[in-house]
């Protein structure tokens, strides 16, 4: 007589809580860890939505060790993929990718590793996936699930759309018995249904775990100095630490990563238009060195598998808060504390608006994307805690301010711009809505340039009416009434504004405007008290991480895949003086305590004995 159903999932639960002690050195899962798992163990399909640093990866890796074939993973990038590997087998699972970067003999064993049953993950791109040739070597093996990773790439509304996405839904068709699980961190409801729709996945459970990451905060300031604020921030912040700087445009990503390095920064542009070795060098020193700034376009980012990113800046608005999610996101995978910093400006609505009504996309698509402007132009100009507007915008409800964000840190102090948002828009007006922002400027405060007089502005009832306001603020006026959609930047009039209808009710004095107030420098960020940090500057802790440093160097890996920055800092506040008591860290499995746990007592031991010297050690 066969067990019940429940029995059996219950005990290949505690198998999977077993292996993910074992393997990696977590006590528990996290919600809802457990439920997926649960879903994949039992041989049904899931879709997960989970942030960024959540534990997405367990949500396959577990169940792959636990069920019996080999699971596939598709994933879009060769770097993850090959992070992914090199991490897990440190952990000493077995597992290998098929790519590009490989030969062909040294595909050809892993192929015959696959059939031999000698892997328990395979890493592929959906590219290869889709060839016949790697969908008949599949039918051979046996398969233990399909794990589809960044599966916003299916959405054609996306910011990451891959075309090879759509044809994955195959795999129902091909492996009909074979589980399947669908994974993003970025999705907002529209994007959930479309995944479940191209890819077959109608009868999947879906797993929406929130979008919130506490450890990031975020801060987003006017445009004045780009390069000075970043430099302001980094040396404040970050000195010495690893983070990524976003830029609109190639051109601007070269000449902010030279001007670092002249400033004294470790820093390495990356844009699609650099050569693909350049690109490759710049990503494998981002991910094994410690302390580098990567200056980018958005071609640089998804799939890096990093932990330790401390920061993530922008010097360019990004095009929605889908994408500020996704890249901001990349900071601070590890749990501990990161920052969120961006500068933008009315000019950067106006590149990006030149940028989406110039593309080949359809009138429905370009509908799409100028409300998502709209959403990061509210994000950024609000005066309320950041936090709960970005969890609003994808359907969650944040009952307090978060306390880890610029208008919670320092509130925003704001000011009845009524009188002033009424003159910045009879301006606009007078003008004949043909105009931008210097023009108009120039014309409330009373310039009359040669521009100005040419058009006889100077005549106007709003020449002059604007001189209580330095020009910077009426920059910053103008600006917020594009981002509240009472002023809209008119394209075909070279970046002139425009009224919108909801400009009436000001214009006729029946609605009242509170506007933010510019300035004021950032405060210092709080200290929150999980989990436990010693800190840089803690010998102890710069200790281990040099310890690690040579460890990774002497075997060819990323530092963080030999342990990450919250592993060491619980080491370094824990002190452990035995394997068992090292054991009981986060994230050292079973391979990694033979492997490695001599090494680490002996640096604390040193420590700990006063004398400061790692000798014998690594």
């Amino acid at each position: 007589m066969s067990a019940p159903v429940d029995t059996v999932e219950a005990a290949a639960l505690q198998e999977a809580r077993t292996t993910l002690q074992r393997v990696f050195g977590f006590r528990g899962f996290r919600p809802p860890q457990d439920q997926v798992v649960a879903e994949l163990l039992a041989g049904r399909d899931a879709l997960v939505l989970m942030p960024t640093g959540g534990g997405k990866s367990l949500c396959y890796q577990i169940p792959a060790l636990v069920r019996s074939g080999t699971a596939v993973v598709v994933s879009p990038l060769i770097a993850l993929m090959q992070d992914q590997v090199r991490a897990l087998q440190q952990s000493g699972v077995r597992a290998a990718y098929l790519n590009s970067t490989l030969t062909p003999a040294a595909a050809r064993v892993v192929e015959q590793r696959l059939q031999a049953g000698g892997l328990d993950l395979l890493y592929v791109a959906p590219e290869r996936l889709l060839t016949e040739r790697t969908l008949e070597l599949l039918s051979r093996v046996r398969l233990a699930l399909f794990a589809i990773d960044e599966a916003h790439c299916v959405s054609q509304w996306g910011h990451d759309f891959r075309p090879e996405y759509l044809q994955l839904s195959l795999l129902q068709q091909r492996f009909p018995g074979v589980p399947r699980l669908a994974l993003t961190a970025t999705a907002d409801a529209l994007t959930r249904d479309e995944i479940a729709e191209r890819l077959g996945l109608h009868a999947a459970r879906r797993f929406v775990s929130g979008f919130d990451r506490p450890n990031i905060r975020y801060h987003i300031a006017e445009k004045r100095s780009p390069r000075s604020q970043l430099l302001d921030f980094l040396r404040r912040e970050h000195p010495g630490d690893a983070g990524i700087v976003y830029c609109l445009s190639r051109k601007r990503v070269e000449a902010t990563a030279q001007w670092l390095r002249q400033q004294g920064w470790q820093a390495l542009p990356y844009h699609a238009g650099l050569p693909v070795a350049e690109r490759q060098a710049s990503q494998e020193r981002f991910i094994r060195e410690e302390g580098l700034t990567m200056v980018a376009t958005i071609a640089f980012g998804m799939g890096i598998d990093k932990p330790d990113v401390r920061f993530v800046a922008h010097l360019d608005l990004p095009r929605s808060v889908e994408a500020y999610y996704q890249e901001t996101g990349r900071a601070g995978r590890d749990g501990l504390l990161a920052d969120a910093w961006m500068v933008y400006g009315l000019q950067d609505v106006v590149a990006l608006r030149q940028m989406l009504e110039s593309s080949a996309s359809d009138e429905q698509r370009k509908r799409v994307e100028r409300r998502r402007l709209e959403a990061i132009l509210g994000l950024c100009e609000v005066t309320s805690c950041r936090r709960q507007v970005l969890l609003r915008y994808f359907g969650e409800t944040l009952e307090r301010p978060c306390g880890n964000c610029d208008n919670c840190l320092q509130p925003a102090q704001t000011w009845d711009g009524t009188e002033a948002a009424q003159k910045a828009l009879s301006c606009v007006y007078r003008t004949g809505q043909r105009f931008g922002v210097n023009h108009l400027i120039d014309v409330l405060r009373g310039n009359a340039n040669a521009r100005v007089s040419s058009f006889g502005h100077q005549r106007l009832s709003t020449f002059g009416i604007g001189q209580e306001l330095e020009a910077g603020q009426w920059r910053s006026v103008f600006r917020q009434l594009v981002a509240r959609g009472l002023l809209t930047v008119d394209l075909a009039g070279h970046g002139s504004l425009r009224l919108t209808e909801q400009a009436r009710p000001v214009l006729r004095g029946e609605q009242h405007l509170k506007l933010r107030r510019e300035g004021g420098k950032p405060r210092r960020r709080a200290s929150m008290s999980s989990p436990p940090q010693a800190g840089r500057g803690d010998p102890l802790f710069e200790a281990l991480r040099e310890l690690r440093r040579r460890l990774a160097s002497t075997q060819g890996v990323p530092p963080y895949v030999i342990f990450n920055d919250a592993t060491l800092l619980e080491m370094a506040a824990r002190r452990p003086a035995s394997a068992e008591e090292l054991r009981c860290i986060t994230g050292v499995g079973e391979l990694k305590l033979a492997r490695y746990g001599g090494d680490f007592l002996q640096a604390i031991a040193v420590h700990v004995a006063g004398t400061g010297h790692l000798e014998g050690t690594a």
